[in-house]
């Protein structure tokens, strides 16, 4: 296999995502044009395109594509691009990614014949016939975009755990209903994407220079600054999307942004959270009814699917779903066809495109004969996790600034509400368990406590940190505050937690960053002089030493965090850090 060794040499050189993605797809492609020059379709076929999709358990995290003209990509650049027109849909059937999870092991597609089969199968008795695609959709997606023969390999990662997969698509209608030239070169082309694979999952994204917001998702940071690009290929496509992630994370705003970014963005967006919806009406919600059609339906009414028409429906916590109102949602899914409740005659065309939300794991629900199989793989063609806000801290200034602005400008359309850094600060500090509801809630809550300060109505409203800390000191209440022997204990099993992950390095005297904390948190709240005599440092007052005392227990939480590899949460104010 003389393509080994400069594939290897190029994925040593790489530096990120789309780098390694364009020095496998040019070694695979090279492969697929030399076993089309020596079969009998010499001359009768050609090589179209090339696409990694890395997609963990959890969903899609990078995209690239690469056009099969003379190995160029889409827009005559050297490497894959998700950039230009990518309106032509990218995806393959979500039966061969089925399949391809099910039997760890290449898929091919004769989209002609409208079959699909694994090539092998190292689980016993798992290989089966021949196969047609399960829905429609898939097959003239494909014939679309001129394929006729597609391979799809896994990315398989360390254990032979699926990452993701890459699909290589034909155009060679000659072929169609024949051999073709997949089993000829399988091997090589298996031998190259597994070389590739633990590169393509362990490289970072290419950094976006800029960020394009809008007032749809006005605030984007590092975590999702690498899965827009992605979004923004889902966004235009018409397959279902899946967007996972915990309760007030944003899902309903993503979705809203993915059908703004859409061809549907003309026509209406509509949500159905199936968390206010009784199980024994679900299926009146999706579909609609008519008058008599069950006992309270006194008129006629028009369901979600009907009210989207044209346009994006989006479906949150789709977990809660019963199995008989999942039946319901494949089957619009797989037919685009639904039937109102009550009503006779041909059933009503549903001219939608579904995104689909949940806090939940789906595949778990699975297990558990709580969610369909056949509906989980319907709606997982476009998985998307979206991550906590714990793991977004640096859009927390930016999304609390946005939040108070637009608070204050439903009363005044020119004003504005300031959010000082330290307050800023504060809130970056802290946990934020509800995410992005708990923290639109805090925020508000702030704004009305500066709001008191003011005898009337102002144009411009200051919050500082002050304001946030008494925000924040109502959502301690409520239920009692555990116990201190009980916090402590608490605090050293996250510690001996945080040593077990690391293996080594979380020395025991990394533990004395308890006591910056308290000291750090008491000053913050109360000033220092008052933190100080309160927790029996106040000869340090005297001898005005407490600015040095001060700075030595905050390098004790940067030295934690050094080791834990995170930003310290405290720092010191330079006009008050100690000059001597």
């Amino acid at each position: 296999m003389h393509e080994l060794t400069p594939l290897m040499d190029g994925l040593v050189g790489a530096r990120d995502f789309e780098a390694a993605a364009d020095q496998v797809l040019r070694a695979l492609h090279q492969v697929v044009e030399e076993a089309l020059a020596s079969s009998p379709y010499a001359g009768r076929g050609r090589l179209l395109r090339g696409v990694v999709h890395l997609r963990p358990d959890e969903g899609y995290r990078r995209l690239a594509v690469r056009e099969g003209n003379s190995g160029r990509s889409r827009q005559g650049k050297a490497e894959p691009t998700l950039e230009g027109d990518v309106s032509a849909p990218l995806l393959v059937s979500a039966t061969a990614w089925r399949w391809l999870v099910q039997h760890r092991c290449a898929v091919f597609i004769d989209v002609g014949a409208g079959e699909i089969r694994p090539r092998a199968s190292p689980v016993p008795g798992a290989l089966p016939e021949n196969a047609s695609f399960e829905g429609h959709e898939s097959r003239q997606r494909m014939l679309s975009r001129k394929a006729s023969h597609v391979c799809v390999l896994p990315l398989r990662g360390v254990g032979g755990h699926i990452e993701g997969m890459i699909s290589l698509e034909v155009g060679c209608p000659a072929a169609m209903g024949q051999d073709f030239i997949w089993e000829a070169c399988c091997e090589r082309l298996q031998a190259l994407a597994d070389m590739a694979a633990p590169h393509l999952v362990g490289l970072p994204p290419r950094p976006v220079e800029t960020q394009q917001v809008d007032e749809f998702l006005p605030v984007v940071g590092a975590a999702m600054s690498g899965l827009l690009p992605v979004l923004r290929v889902f966004a235009r496509q018409d397959e279902t999307l899946l967007i996972s992630g915990p309760t007030g994370a944003g899902k309903s705003r993503l979705a809203r942004w993915c059908h703004e970014q859409s061809r549907r963005k003309q026509g209406p967006f509509e949500v159905l959270d199936l968390m206010t919806v009784p199980e024994e009406l679900q299926m009146a919600e999706l579909f609609g009814w008519r008058k008599g059609a069950f006992t309270g339906a006194v008129r006629d009414s028009v369901g979600s699917v009907q009210r989207a028409q044209g346009g994006t429906l989006f479906i949150d916590e789709v977990d809660k779903l019963s199995l008989k109102a999942q039946a319901g949602l494949l089957h619009v899914l797989e037919e685009r066809n639904f039937r109102v409740l009550g009503e006779g005659g041909e059933e009503r065309r549903a001219d939608v495109r579904f995104i689909v939300g949940t806090n939940t794991d789906l595949q778990a629900a699975v297990r558990t004969n709580r969610f369909r199989e056949d509906l989980y793989y319907r709606i997982h063609v476009l998985p998307v996790q979206l991550p906590p806000l714990e793991q977004r801290r640096d859009e927390i200034p930016a999304w609390a600034r946005h939040m108070a602005s637009r608070r204050h400008r439903q009363e005044h359309a020119e004003g504005e509400a300031h959010l000082s850094a330290e307050a800023a600060q504060r809130l970056q500090r802290s946990s934020w368990p509800g995410n992005l509801r708990q923290l639109d809630n805090v925020v508000r809550r702030t704004y009305t406590l500066a709001l008191v300060e003011h005898d009337e109505s102002p144009q411009e409203v200051r919050l500082t940190a002050q304001h946030v800390e008494r925000a924040l000191a109502y959502e301690q209440r409520g239920p009692a505050l555990e116990p201190l022997t009980e916090a402590f204990r608490s605090a050293a099993q996250a510690f001996i937690h945080e040593a077990q992950r690391l293996g080594t390095g979380l020395e025991l005297d990394l533990a004395d960053a308890l006591k910056g904390f308290i000291l750090s948190l008491a000053s913050e709240q109360l000033g220092r002089d008052q933190a100080f005599t309160l927790l029996g440092r106040e000869y340090l007052l005297k001898n005005r030493n407490h600015h040095k005392a001060l700075k030595r227990e905050v390098e004790k939480i940067e030295a934690l965090y050094r080791v834990l590899g995170r930003p310290p949460p405290f720092s010191l104010p330079p006009e008050q850090e100690d000059k001597g």
